[in-house]
């Protein structure tokens, strides 16, 4: 017989759970490795390059291919090439310990200020179209409901007001505003910045921004591009605000 002669002394319980007990194993590994793509410290505490981030070791590079012709891009590669010298030290030698700005952290983008070297274009909709544009250059739009900040004075944290609305920067796809468009010249020159919409509060007769004095909206990063905004440079603009928090109005 077939069962046998070929089973005969083959015990196919035990093949069954030793299999299972492979298999899991593997899949444990492949997990774990995948867990570190992105996102895993590959540096030490003193910027010296990791040994090892463990028993596994970190995963090949993976590629990806973006739609749109925006080319491609590999992980884990190169994680933190794009700022290689931070202006922060750290409290102590032991691993660990926390780091502090050793400059103007709002400047050198470090500490509460901190941004992450996102790719240099704007997002995009599901048709290929940059998602954030001006309001004055969409037809079709208009505010239906709540105030209309356009030509309301813009306040800082400390009472001076540093400009005027012009604009509003609108997520097409969603239909929300994403930012608010500050001329900061007195004379409607065209020295204009951008203000996060949840960094403000719209009132009837101005727009109060509690998150930077009155010196520290010429130092907004600026956009390349009025009809635009890459993802980099909102990230400089959120981390701008988010910095302004802590190192200058300190209202928290």
């Amino acid at each position: 017989m077939v069962g046998v002669e070929f089973f005969g002394d083959f015990d196919l319980a035990s093949a069954a759970i030793w299999g299972f007990w492979i298999f899991f194993a593997g899949l444990i590994i492949y997990l774990q490795t995948e867990n570190m793509r992105e996102g895993y410290p590959l540096v030490d505490d003193d910027g010296s390059p990791s040994a090892g981030p463990g028993i596994l070791p970190t995963p090949k590079d993976k590629t990806f291919h973006l739609r749109d012709g925006r080319g491609s891009i590999s992980v884990p590669s190169e994680q933190n090439s794009e700022r290689p010298d931070l202006a922060i030290a750290q409290t102590s030698d032991s691993a660990g310990s926390p780091y502090v700005p050793t400059g103007d952290a709002m400047e050198d983008g470090v500490g509460s200020a901190s941004w992450a070297a996102r790719r240099d274009v704007p997002e995009l909709d599901a048709h290929g179209h940059a998602k954030i544009k001006p309001m004055a250059g969409l037809e079709g739009f208009n505010v239906s409901a709540g105030r209309d900040p356009r030509g309301l004075a813009v306040v800082s944290a400390d009472g001076e007001v540093v400009g005027r609305i012009t604009d509003m920067m609108i997520d097409v796809p969603e239909h929300m505003v994403r930012y608010l468009v500050v001329d900061l010249n007195p004379e409607g020159s065209g020295k204009t910045r951008l203000i996060p919409i949840n960094m403000c509060r719209i009132l009837p007769d101005r727009v109060k921004v509690k998150a930077l004095n009155a010196d520290r909206f010429e130092g907004i990063p600026q956009a390349k591009s009025a009809d635009q905004i890459t993802l980099l440079e909102e990230e400089k603009i959120m981390a701008w605000f988010g910095g302004g928090a802590m190192y200058s109005a300190k209202f928290i």
